[in-house]
């Protein structure tokens, strides 16, 4: 475009954006929260478990005890997780509060097959692909450990990179949620899953911190499969390197569902060996009603297609108005996909805090620019984040075509210098 219809445009987009601000919008997409509407699907449990309280094993859930939580949920959810359903752990609401203790107990005590406590090292360093999960980044940054950002590709991170990265000791794991990553969408292969469980590091107490929080949540009728990291890792030799989450976060209920973790015998008998310091065990009651109310790992699929039937149509609103809103310019790239609960958006480098600091304006709130990145610093300004889920399909239309707008007129404005 010449510098006129630049000029042009970003006049056309500023008069469409005061109309936008005009009309008091207050809509968030900041994250990927599961709308009302996802919720309502699993109201039964709040009729659940009934009068009878005991679990399968004849235990009365009400009471203390059970550190590992209901073998009937652990049975459903053990296929899922592709891991023994004895090296099953299930625990309360959040698998975040499973990975700040793994952390934190390895921190303290080490993990089986270190020579000491994380803690007591000159240096502890984690890998990182970005554009990543900022809560994963976040518990790296609570307890003063290194991010050591490798790219993400679309079957996984830079291999070239992450092979470097290991080779120094200090490099203790690294982050990484296989299967429809957040924020692009990204699915480990099959090939990089066994590259990764193979991998020779310098520290032989590497763990690989697999939360694979997407496995189920499928946005076509495409399933794509998980790759079997614990099942690579123990036939590459390191039976403990793999440390594998899962929760029923956006499955059931957000606030109030169970989370999961799986790994080697030798690993789940050292985590509950320092759960136990920090609890007597988990809520039972609400295991014993997800055991009911989902029935079977077949009830967990059933369950996330009727997630998919609203889910799928906010996604597609999603590419569908940004492609007509941005395609001609050239302005921008985005992920289109097939699962998780983001879109990975990005802008021309230099402009993606503009944008978010226009969508805020115009009443949008949004993920802030550079999240996606260790400390919040995307080195070329341009990632955004768009969390579909929660809005109304109304809403988000809104949301997105302000958005569209913010977009241009942040790269007129640069293009205009």
């Amino acid at each position: 475009m010449t510098r006129d219809q630049i000029q042009a445009l970003l006049d056309e987009q500023t008069a469409a954006y005061r109309a936008l601000q005009d009309s008091g919008l207050k809509l968030d997409l900041t994250r990927g929260k599961p709308s009302p509407a996802q919720l309502d699907l699993s109201n039964e449990l709040l009729t659940l478990p009934g009068d009878d309280y005991t679990d399968a094993q004849g235990t009365d859930t009400r009471n203390y005890g059970g550190l590992n939580g209901l073998l009937e949920l652990r049975e459903i959810f053990a296929p899922i997780m592709q891991v023994p359903v004895e090296q099953v752990v299930a625990g309360d609401n959040a698998s975040l509060a499973m990975m700040h203790d793994n952390l934190v107990f390895a921190l303290f005590h080490g993990v089986p097959g270190s020579e000491q406590p994380w803690g007591v090292e000159e240096s502890v360093k984690f890998v990182c692909p970005v554009p990543g999960y900022d809560r994963h980044f976040a518990l790296l940054e609570e307890y003063g450990i290194e991010m050591v950002p490798v790219a993400l590709n679309e079957d996984g991170p830079d291999m070239d990179a992450v092979r470097e990265a290991v080779k120094d000791p200090a490099v203790k794991g690294m982050w990484l949620v296989p299967t429809y990553g957040n924020p692009t969408g990204a699915v480990v292969s099959e090939a990089v899953a066994a590259e990764l469980a193979a991998l020779d590091t310098a520290a032989p107490d590497f763990r690989i911190f697999w939360d694979n929080a997407y496995a189920v949540h499928h946005l076509t009728e495409e399933q794509t499969k998980t790759a079997d990291i614990l099942g690579l890792c123990v036939a590459s030799g390191h039976p403990d390197r793999a440390v594998i989450f899962a929760s029923t976060s956006k499955i059931t209920f957000a606030g109030a569902g169970v989370s999961f973790m799986g790994s080697s015998a030798d690993n789940i008998r050292w985590y509950l060996s320092h759960l136990g310091k920090r609890t007597i065990g988990p809520d039972k009651v609400n295991q014993l009603r997800h055991a009911r109310y989902l029935g079977s790992t077949a009830g967990v699929h059933a369950l996330m297609d009727r997630h998919r039937e609203i889910l799928a149509p906010k996604f597609e609103a999603v590419v569908r108005i940004l492609r007509e809103r941005l395609g001609e310019y050239g302005v921008a790239s985005w992920t289109e996909p097939k699962g998780g609960y983001f879109v990975s958006l990005d802008v021309v480098d230099g402009t993606a805090s503009r944008v978010i600091e226009l969508t805020r304006e115009a009443g949008v709130a949004m993920t802030p620019a550079g999240a996606a990145f260790p400390y919040g610093d995307d080195p070329r300004d341009r990632n955004i984040r768009i969390a579909p889920s929660y809005p109304s399909p109304e809403e988000l239309t809104i949301a997105i075509d302000v958005l569209a707008t913010s977009v241009l007129i942040a790269a007129a404005e640069q293009a205009l210098g």
